[in-house]
């Protein structure tokens, strides 16, 4: 299972940063670690906390920083931590240097917040297949990519219920063909096949019928028992 995404805002712009956290915090799975406005504070910050963000939003305009020099520094002193850029820029050979630096993602400003849930959806939905295999398929590869796969017919749709569809079916089983170690949720079976958590759950019940995954109850600290989702 993926932990909650801890990210870290540098952006210069204190109201852009507020409604940037905002539109974070309502997405599932996510959580602001902090905001910082100049790269002094932001690397303040990394040098002193004892936990890491797991991926930053930066701008690249930030005015202690001339050109890509806090974001070559981060690459260079956190390579384990993603970047997703937020800026006005678009000049074509920035985009393509800074692809080279390695990005989740590019987002040109002013973003709307649809794009820009999209694109943190689709990072968590990507650490979801990452985290939940040991090994990964050439479809899962693709999935990570943007490499939509090709459309395939079945004959075998007659014996499914009217609520299962086959090729949703195909995708589910395929996250579960190496066994997560800590199993998966709906929530995070739901995020990694694109689809919603009651979804994938119906689809997940579908499958502990048939015997081709097993259900068991995990109980934590606080709340409701979750549902956890494995191969047998």
């Amino acid at each position: 299972m993926v932990h909650t995404i801890q990210v870290m805002i540098i952006e210069d712009d204190f109201r852009v940063s507020q409604i940037n956290r905002q539109l974070i915090e309502n997405i599932t799975g996510f959580h602001v670690l902090v905001e910082t406005k100049t790269a002094a504070e932001a690397l303040a910050f990394l040098q002193r906390t004892e936990s890491l963000p797991d991926l930053i939003l930066l701008d690249i305009y930030i005015p202690d920083s001339p050109g890509l020099e806090l974001f070559w520094r981060l690459r260079k002193d956190y390579p384990l931590i993603d970047i997703i850029l937020l800026t006005a820029t678009k000049e074509a050979e920035t985009i393509q240097e800074v692809m080279h630096g390695g990005i989740a993602d590019f987002l040109i400003k002013p973003v709307t917040p649809e794009r820009l849930t999209k694109s943190f959806t689709l990072y968590r939905s990507n650490q979801v297949v990452l985290t939940s295999k040991s090994e990964l398929t050439q479809a899962d590869v693709d999935r990570i990519m943007g490499i939509a796969a090709p459309q395939v017919s079945s004959n075998s749709t007659d014996s499914l219920p009217k609520s299962i569809d086959q090729l949703t079916l195909d995708r589910i089983e395929k996250i579960f063909d190496s066994t997560p170690t800590a199993g998966m949720t709906a929530v995070d079976t739901g995020e990694a096949a694109g689809v919603s958590r009651s979804t994938a759950r119906r689809y997940l019940e579908y499958l502990v019928s048939t015997g081709k995954i097993e259900a068991q109850l995990h109980y934590g600290v606080v709340g409701r028992p979750e549902r956890i989702y494995s191969k047998p």
